[in-house]
């Protein structure tokens, strides 16, 4: 990634007085005239980079030339260096951890164990507890295909299980609620969709390119409500004993319970009645039931007899 590679460079003059074109070349496994556009570029920047001539000689910055240090005081550092950990626990691959190893080589050798101790005191690790290949392997293809500014196509299945195959033209990756999306503009509905990781498979950088669209955040379908105002949102109760009682606060919050009688609980919470709401409220397990309304309780209640039906002797699909 060009903008890792000028930042390393910049990072690495501050730190040595001279170095030479081939071997920053070497290092970043480019050309040297690549080398020396990046230069200019930093040059271009307000960076005042000087290239010496003769023994000796090579790249490095002018005399005197010192970043600012109020510009990033250590608690900015530390926290920059959080952000990437968080960012390479959630995209994976070699680039942000590579970024985050050169970011911390600037840190004084009198200072690092200090700033361990630091950067460890608080960590956002989105990453799941299970294999992650597979996810890993669909974001690189993703990032791939928005980089290169290339068509993705894929197979996807939505939540009603019909599949399709979409050729689309990526333009975001979110991180949402711990699931990955795609904001892509799809040619075929002409608009953008937001399409769930999870629900693509065999995702394919086409060799056709496209022009990014402009985006207005202003209706972007992530932001806070966006997600949810075109579909009818309704509150519901559920109620929990003192066995899952652990569970209603896990997903809610300890304040969001009520004691209705000892050992049993309350929680009241708005959500759009959907398949992923029948699915959730089932995977609480036994310990918590539908109090209101009573359209849902006798949905959920209709969905665990046919589960239970399933694992009757001898039931098969």
């Amino acid at each position: 990634m060009k903008i890792e590679r000028l930042l390393s460079i910049v990072i690495l003059l501050l730190k040595r007085n001279r170095i030479q074109a081939k071997e920053l070349a070497d290092l970043y496994e480019v050309s040297i005239r690549t080398i020396y556009r990046d230069i200019e570029a930093i040059s271009l920047a307000g960076i005042p980079v000087v290239t010496y001539q003769g023994a000796g000689g090579g790249i490095g910055l002018m005399e005197g030339y010192r970043l600012d240090r109020s510009i990033l005081t250590d608690h900015d550092i530390k926290d920059i260096v959080m952000g990437l950990q968080s960012l390479s626990s959630s995209l994976g691959g070699p680039n942000v951890s590579r970024l985050l190893h050169k970011f911390e080589s600037i840190i004084p050798e009198s200072e690092k164990e200090q700033f361990s101790v630091r950067t460890t005191q608080f960590i956002v690790d989105h990453s799941g507890w299970g294999n992650q290949a597979v996810q890993e392997a669909k974001l690189i293809k993703v990032k791939e295909a928005m980089s290169q500014a290339c068509t993705l196509a894929f197979t996807y299945r939505n939540a009603e299980g019909t599949r399709t195959e979409r050729n689309v033209e990526p333009h975001t990756l979110v991180l949402k609620g711990q699931q990955w999306f795609v904001y892509a503009y799809c040619p075929d509905r002409e608009q953008f969709r937001l399409f769930k990781l999870s629900r693509m498979s065999e995702p394919v950088v086409t060799e056709t390119s496209f022009t990014r669209r402009d985006l207005s955040y202003e209706v972007l379908p992530w932001n806070e409500g966006r997600m949810t105002a075109s579909r009818d949102v309704q509150p519901f109760t559920l109620q929990f004993n003192r066995n899952s009682k652990h569970l209603a606060e896990d997903w809610f919050g300890v304040e969001a319970l009520t004691e209705q009688e000892e050992g049993i609980y309350t929680v009241s919470v708005p959500f759009p009645e959907d398949a992923w709401l029948y699915g959730f409220i089932l995977s609480l397990g036994p310990d918590v039931i539908v109090k209101e309304p009573a359209h849902l309780r006798d949905k959920i209640y209709q969905m665990a007899l046919r589960i239970a039906s399933n694992y009757e002797a001898g039931q098969e699909f």
